[in-house]
């Protein structure tokens, strides 16, 4: 199978920037260079042609944090519908978090998720699994059995490792197995709230989560990696205690990584204002102050990664009482939108955009991500002016809680290439 996409702007940061096309042959990519014809040396095997003029090219998409709720929550979010949600974002790769039903803590879950991904030849799945044995934080998971499975890091994410002890354990075994530890940075018992911690908070009547509850605890585990050596990284920052934290730590040398989503750089806790359930996460959406200082540490370089933490919840968990809702969001379908209003506010560049959503998650985890002749045909296609309304009704996640619902955006995903396989097309 052959796969032609011609006049592109093919942006790989730090490898190539250049207006130019691609040659696919069998998934990997055996041309870079601008064809005379639309059919280079006359060839009859193209497959397909795809026009990419006025689009950027670049490295497929990765998101390091979605939850795919497969095994044993299928009513809210299955493989199939969540890689689907992926392609139709622009992503050609996403990690899956383990808090699944069973946890996925063991070979049979990590294999099942992959073999379960692999049967829609669509986006690469990439299992997550668990710190501790259940998720529970009493004992470690077996990790050299879970690397052989296919695993490529570990993350209690959803519940934070409160033993200071175990998580130094998970640092120093973690690395000797080669899997990345990604962190769920919350002090517990300063969490027994339903939104941030403030004015907005009070006049609602809710009891508040401050900073403090995530800024202790990336505290704490900056400390665990300088100690051992092991790099650490840092899920969903929210707060700019914790940004200040990670960018000290990165002045001294420590190997802390970090990430952010698309809701912290882009909402404020005014968004829970009529107890709208659709804005409740966890972190909790912050001050303005909160977010501005999250959109310094993303251009700055503190926080490597834009990750959606693409959370699917049913309207059984969203549709009650604000404090009784379950956190969190979809996002795979809004996140490079996001990035892209980012960038046309001036806050990052481009090519900063597509670091912290392509090539920057791939080396944190391990994986090669490059446009080069030899390399696996992995692309994402961007048409930077193309405007578009969100309607999550006509969305590909099975659940529906968004609170960018009726946003208009410009600039997106307009095709996903996996293994040289169109995975989305926009229509």
């Amino acid at each position: 199978m052959r796969l032609i996409i011609k006049g592109g702007h093919v942006l790989d940061p730090g490898n190539i920037d250049v207006v130019t096309d691609i040659k696919i042959d069998d998934g990997i990519i055996t041309d870079l260079k601008k064809f005379e014809s639309d059919l280079p040396d006359n060839d009859t095997q193209v497959t397909r042609i795809i026009d990419a003029g006025g689009c950027f090219v670049v490295p497929g998409l990765i998101d390091m944090h979605v939850h795919l709720r497969d095994p044993g929550q299928e009513y809210k979010e299955s493989i199939e519908t969540g890689i689907h949600a992926a392609a139709a974002g622009g992503f050609t790769a996403v990690c899956c978090m383990p808090n699944t039903n069973p946890v996925n803590d063991n070979r049979q879950v990590t294999e099942y998720i992959i073999k379960t991904a692999g049967q829609f030849h669509s986006v690469k799945v990439y299992p997550v699994a668990s710190i501790s044995r259940g998720l529970k934080g009493l004992e470690l998971s077996e990790y050299g059995e879970l690397k052989e499975a296919g695993a490529v890091a570990v993350s209690d994410d959803g519940l934070p490792v409160s033993d200071s002890q175990l998580m130094r354990r998970s640092l120093e075994y973690a690395k000797g197995v080669g899997l990345k530890v990604i962190s769920h940075c919350e002090d517990p018992n300063l969490s027994a709230g339903a939104m941030n911690e403030g004015l907005m908070a009070t006049r609602m009547g809710l009891a508040g989560i401050p900073n403090a509850s995530e800024s202790i605890m990336v505290m704490r585990d900056i400390a665990l990696c300088e100690l051992t050596g092991t790099p650490v990284h840092i899920a969903h920052v929210s707060t700019k205690e914790s940004v200040h934290a990670i960018r000290d730590a990165k002045s001294r040398g420590v190997p802390v990584t970090a990430e952010t989503a698309p809701h912290y750089f882009t909402l404020t806790d005014e968004a829970v204002r009529k107890y709208n359930t659709n804005a409740k996460m966890n972190p909790p959406l912050r001050s303005i102050v909160d977010r501005d200082e999250i959109r310094k540490g993303l251009a700055d370089g503190t926080i490597d990664v834009i990750a959606t933490d693409h959370a699917p919840h049913s309207v059984l968990e969203k549709e009650v009482e604000f404090d009784r809702a379950a956190n969190g969001i979809i996002g795979l379908e809004t996140s490079l939108s996001l990035g892209l209003k980012l960038v046309e506010e001036g806050v990052i560049t481009f090519e900063t955009l597509i670091c912290k959503m392509s090539k920057n998650p791939s080396k944190i985890i391990g994986l090669s991500r490059d446009i080069s002749v030899g390399a696996p045909a992995d692309l994402t296609i961007i048409n930077p002016t193309m405007s578009h309304t969100y309607d999550v009704e006509k969305g590909f996640s099975k659940s529906k809680n968004s609170p960018f619902n009726g946003w208009e955006f410009k600039g997106m995903a307009v095709y996903a290439i996996v293994n040289g396989r169109v995975v989305f097309e926009s229509k």
